[in-house]
This record gives structure tokens, sequence and C-alpha cells, in this order.
């Protein structure tokens, strides 16, 4: 039973290391320009399938006809999917660069 119990802890923490790593960066004009950053968490059920959240980029963005979208699975996404997935609820960050 111990043995079981550490394997499932083992398997978390690889999962919350590997998935730390998802990245991906879209370039709005020349990109950023002054490097001020806005934040959002979006979350997801059934592992991605469907949206709980709307997190809106353009809003986000203001004004700015230069920025970056950087969409990326963080280490504290990691640490939080890690619970909440065994209820088949995951997060991302959507940051903006202006």
């Amino acid at each position: 039973m111990k043995k079981t119990i550490a394997r499932v802890l083992l398997l978390n923490l690889i999962v919350v290391f590997v998935v730390s790593c998802s990245t991906h960066t879209h370039t709005v004009g020349t990109g950023s320009v002054t490097g001020k950053e806005v934040s959002a968490r979006q979350w997801y059920v059934a592992y991605g399938l469907a949206p709980l959240n709307n997190v809106d980029t353009n809003e986000m963005a203001g004004d700015a006809e230069n920025y970056e979208i950087v969409t990326q699975a963080s280490f504290v996404d990691g640490v939080i999917n890690a619970f909440t997935s065994s209820f088949t609820v995951t997060c991302r960050t959507v940051t903006v660069v202006k």
C-alpha cells in the first residue's frame, strides 16, 4: 500500500514538472515594446475540452498594436492541476506582454 501511494505521488510530481514546460508564443505586430505584462488564468473542464471562463487577449492588450501573447502551463498551473485534475479541471496562464 505504501509503495502504491509513493508511486502515485512520484507520478504526480513528474507530471507537474513535465507539464510546466509547455509554452506557446504568438507575436502581434513587431512584438513587445514596453515589457508590461497582463496575465489571466484560463480554466478548462473535461481535461481541456470545454473552457470554464473566457480570457479575452484583445481586451488584455487594450489599444496596443504590438504585443506578444504567451500561453503556458506554468509550474503553479502544474501544481494546481495536480490537485484539480481528478475532477477533470485544468488551467493554464495567458499573458499579454505589451
